[in-house]
């Protein structure tokens, strides 16, 4: 088993380095921007546009300060997931 840790190149960007400090594949990082998109989409508050009994109970956030904080999280995985496939910084196993 391959247990090579990324450390921090004279290039990488710290912001790189902390979205995916403990993601070795590319295909890990695009499974934890979907999750994060999808928690997003969940963040939206549905209950301020649906007044559906099922909707205030599936969706539980009712304010905007959740998706305030996941679109730019789901952002900041995006680009330094572009910062990594252009600087081929990914592990080859």
């Amino acid at each position: 088993m391959n247990t090579k840790n990324k450390e921090k190149t004279p290039k990488m960007p710290l912001l790189v380095l902390l979205a995916f400090s403990s993601i070795n594949k590319r295909k890990h990082a695009i499974l934890l921007i979907w999750a994060s998109i999808l928690f997003t989409v969940y963040c939206f508050p549905w209950m301020n546009f649906f007044n559906y009994e099922v909707i205030s109970h599936l969706f539980l956030i009712d304010d905007w300060s959740w998706i305030a904080m996941m679109i730019p999280i789901c952002i900041w995985y995006i680009l330094s997931l572009r910062w990594m496939d252009q600087n081929n910084s990914w592990e080859n196993t």
